[in-house]
């Protein structure tokens, strides 16, 4: 029989970063920005959290608040400068934003791939990979009463402080494009930035703001991977394609954070659904279990397409460049 209690907190592990990558990039994308950076802000937002933990644990401290505090500020700090280099060359320099964006993957699993490296050197690890053990407890630390709570606290209270606040993030996220004035200005910068540049919105500001800030909130994504999901255990190529999965799930829920909670845990279980379904020795089966995310979101891309609807479809003026003068 199928094992709905150990699936389901595994899903929402693995959902987890892909709420914060999809989440992240939907912000950027309602402000016209089509960041496909994402799967490489990721993977800095990781490293930078890496690298922060990691020269903390070798100077022999073990302050709890400074184990959080530190990747967390490193993390933030790293995912942040990759969506000012995206921002100066998009909106600034208004460079074409798909290839910037690609740039920006390529760059960043390079400074990761390389930063990594040098730090199992300097660890001296006879095998490949870096483990902030130390680190890693404190970002997996779940409630007290989660494991007197057989499998209601399995199932809603067995997580890292980390996918409660992607939650909190993707909702509070929802309710600010939706309810506030903050958000009716950027998803009017997003569908035509000449009108809204017109009616005195500082488009630019709005680019910048929104983008940047969903550069670190995927950053996000990538840290609580390492910390949480694989333990502290930082490899090289470690991330596979998740960051191009939370781009697919920002077209999956139309542009609305608050569906991407569910959205993400969903595509999470996709992905290890071939952990589960017993496919005993044969190898073909289980790789077809594999492609299920991916059959999935070529589904989804199909149906998104053939929508008439206009608040389904994505922001008028989604990729483009801004150019002041032709106003």
């Amino acid at each position: 029989m199928f094992d709905f209690i150990s699936f389901i907190p595994r899903a929402i592990m693995q959902g987890v970063p892909l709420l914060f990558g999809s989440t992240g990039e939907t912000l950027t994308e309602k402000s016209g920005n089509l960041n496909l950076g994402i799967p490489g802000i990721m993977y800095v937002g990781a490293i930078s959290g890496v690298v922060g933990s990691f020269f903390y644990e070798q100077s022999g401290n073990t302050n709890t608040f400074l184990m959080l505090a530190i990747p967390l500020c490193c993390s933030l700090l790293g995912s942040l400068l990759m969506g000012l280099l995206y921002c100066f060359l998009t909106v600034t320099l208004r460079a074409n934003q798909n290839v910037t964006g690609l740039a920006l993957t390529t760059f960043g699993v390079g400074i990761g791939n390389f930063f990594g490296g040098s730090l199992i050197k300097l660890a001296g690890a006879e095998v490949p990979a870096i483990v902030l053990g130390a680190t890693s407890r404190c970002f997996c630390a779940t409630l007290p009463a989660a494991e007197k709570l057989g499998w209601f606290g399995k199932l809603f209270l067995s997580y890292g402080f980390l996918a409660y606040v992607s939650v909190i993030i993707a909702l509070t996220a929802a309710y600010i494009l939706k309810r506030t004035r903050v958000g009716l200005h950027l998803r009017a910068v997003g569908e035509s930035p000449t009108t809204a540049d017109a009616a005195g919105i500082n488009v630019s500001k709005y680019k910048y703001i929104s983008t940047c800030a969903g550069s670190m909130i995927a950053g996000l994504g990538g840290l609580y991977y390492i910390m949480d999901y694989t333990k502290g255990i930082w490899s090289s190529d470690a991330f596979g394609d998740r960051g191009w999965l939370a781009i697919a799930l920002v077209i999956f829920t139309i542009w609305r954070p608050n569906v991407g909670v569910l959205a993400s845990f969903l595509f999470g279980g996709l992905y290890i659904l071939h952990m589960y379904i017993p496919s005993g020795m044969n190898l073909a089966i289980k790789e077809l279990y594999k492609m299920a995310p991916y059959v999935v979101t070529i589904v989804v891309l199909i149906i998104s397409s053939m929508r008439n609807k206009r608040e389904n479809q994505p922001p008028a003026s989604l990729g483009l460049a801004y150019f002041r003068e032709e106003r």
